[in-house]
């Protein structure tokens, strides 16, 4: 695993995760709730449900379907965003889906919907990793049945290091970016993507780095949990 005593331009370790906070339960109108922290970046995540599922060809006879959807406020972000949903929102929605799935007991729940919103406030690099990392709480404090909480974190390559949890310039400058999502408890991964180039030395340095980023977010998301709710 790559370490050093060099710094990186924020002053972390090549080992060392931004600021990390994370609260369960801050809207009371949603039936689960959180908010996350993760360096500059400030993400909102709202779930309704589970709740009958009124779209026909959309209806699933033996289980649920969990539907996200990530957007970004037009002030999250220096030059302002257009508002509505683009390519890139429209895409991490999907992926977001696809890893909380199997963290899910859907099956419990047929002929319904489970409806995830994932609001960026602010970001800051890293966005994906920390609307799913506020999804997995608000699911949780929404007291739907999982099999884990899925943790989400990104390692790369920036400055030719090998580092964890990417800020901005990192991930804009840098020459690879690997994000992962997690159940720790298992073991098992329900996202893996990258962006740039790594040896195999470098590949397994990064995933070795998120895994480990991956573990110190779910000891967060658990003490979110406890925090709202008691030991």
């Amino acid at each position: 695993m790559t370490s050093g005593t060099k710094k990186r331009p924020d002053g972390r370790a090549f080992d060392e995760m931004r600021h990390l906070k994370i609260e369960a339960g801050v809207l009371e109108r949603a039936d689960g709730s959180s908010y996350v922290e993760i360096g500059d970046n400030k993400v909102l995540a709202a779930v309704y449900g589970p709740r009958e599922l009124y779209v026909r060809r959309l209806l699933k006879p033996n289980m649920a379907i969990l539907r996200c959807r990530y957007n970004m406020a037009p002030f999250s972000v220096e030059d302002r965003k257009r508002p509505g949903p683009d390519r890139r929102s429209i895409e991490i929605s999907k992926i977001t889906a696809e890893a909380l799935n199997p963290a899910v007991f859907l099956e419990k729940f047929p002929r319904s919907t489970i409806d995830v919103f994932i609001e960026v406030l602010q970001a800051e690099g890293g966005t994906r990793c920390a609307g799913i990392t506020a999804a997995s709480v608000a699911l949780a404090d929404a007291g739907i049945p999982m099999r884990d909480m899925v943790a989400a974190c990104a390692a790369g390559k920036s400055d030719g290091k090998v580092v964890m949890d990417l800020s901005e310039w990192e991930d804009k400058e840098g020459e690879a970016d690997l994000p992962i999502a997690m159940m720790p408890r298992t073991g098992d991964i329900t996202l893996l993507q990258m962006d740039g180039h790594l040896t195999s030395d470098e590949f397994q340095q990064a995933l070795d780095l998120a895994i480990k980023g991956c573990q110190i977010i779910s000891e967060e998301q658990k003490n979110a949990i406890k925090n709202r709710y008691g030991d």
